[in-house]
């Protein structure tokens, strides 16, 4: 059952966000999360930050609805945690939880996507 969690420095009372448990989330859910080049780029830019980051510290090109979409698709796939901090919508990837249950995955997503950053020139 998805829980509702806030984050260790989020204001008290701040509303929650439903996340899965650690135990729920599925590798067919997250593989299909990180096949989608707007979420592949959300959670490249989430792991070169090494912590958390607001949903407008992440430029994508696409209208602001779409950007609330591609946040919501990696948050209810469990890959991403998302946690309000006063009016902000913060973001963080759940690393531990997916080093534990798929080990290596994130890193090998991480650097097959770098290798294809820089073989075709995106972004």
């Amino acid at each position: 059952m998805p829980t509702d969690t806030t984050s260790p420095g989020a204001v008290p009372g701040a509303r929650a966000l439903a996340h899965p448990d650690r135990e729920e989330i599925r590798l067919a859910d997250v593989l299909h999360a990180l096949a989608d080049p707007m979420r592949l780029r959300i959670v490249c830019t989430l792991a070169a930050a090494e912590g958390e980051l607001n949903c407008a510290d992440i430029e994508l090109p696409v209208s602001k609805s779409t950007c609330t979409h591609h946040f919501r698709v990696l948050r209810e796939h469990g890959v991403i945690q998302q946690f309000y901090r006063g009016t902000a919508k913060m973001n963080r990837l759940r690393t531990a939880d997916l080093e534990e249950l798929f080990p290596g995955l994130i890193d090998d997503v991480l650097r097959a996507a770098d290798l294809q950053e820089r073989r075709l020139g995106e972004r």
